[in-house]
C-alpha cells in the first residue's frame, strides 16, 4: 500500500497503489489527506462511517475521495485513519477515525477532486490509480 506525487504543472497529482483494491483505495485516501494536512498528526478522537457508490470504477474513486472533501468541508471533519473498508462492485463501506478540524492549523486547500488525467487499472499483481487534485 503506498502513494507517491507526479509532476504536474498546477495542481496535485498522485500515484496510489495497492495489492487489493481496498488497499489501493486506502493509499489515495492517504495521499489526499497528506495533500490536505502536510505532516500533521491527527488524533483518533471520533469514529465516522459512510458509503458511496457509483456506475463505474472511476465515478466511485471520485465519490470516495470527495467524501473526505465532505467531512472536511461540511462535518469540520479531519480524516486520521481508515479503520475498516469494504469494496463491493460499484460500492464502498467505510469507517474512519479522525478530530475536529478546529483542533489543528493546516494550510493546504484542495478545492476539488478531478477527473482529469484519472487512471484506474490493475497490472503486474497490483491495483493502481492516478488522481489530480484541483489546489
Amino acid at each position: 500500500m503506498t502513494h507517491r506525487f507526479l509532476e504536474h504543472t498546477a495542481d496535485v497529482k498522485f500515484r496510489a497503489e495497492g495489492s487489493t483494491i481496498e488497499e489501493m483505495y486506502s493509499s489515495a485516501a492517504d495521499a489526499l489527506n497528506e495533500t490536505i494536512r502536510g505532516d500533521i498528526k491527527i488524533l483518533e478522537q471520533e469514529e465516522k462511517t459512510f458509503e458511496v457508490d457509483g456506475p463505474d470504477q472511476e465515478v466511485l474513486l471520485y465519490n470516495f475521495l470527495e467524501e473526505f472533501l465532505f467531512l472536511l468541508d461540511a462535518k469540520e471533519f479531519l480524516v486520521s485513519s481508515i479503520k475498516k473498508m469494504k469494496v463491493e462492485d460499484k460500492k464502498i463501506s467505510c469507517t474512519v477515525f479522525g478530530d475536529s478540524a478546529e483542533n489543528y492549523v493546516f494550510t493546504n486547500d484542495v478545492k476539488a477532486i478531478t477527473y482529469n488525467g484519472m487512471i484506474i487499472g490493475e497490472g503486474h499483481g497490483k491495483f493502481f490509480c492516478e488522481v489530480v487534485l484541483d489546489v
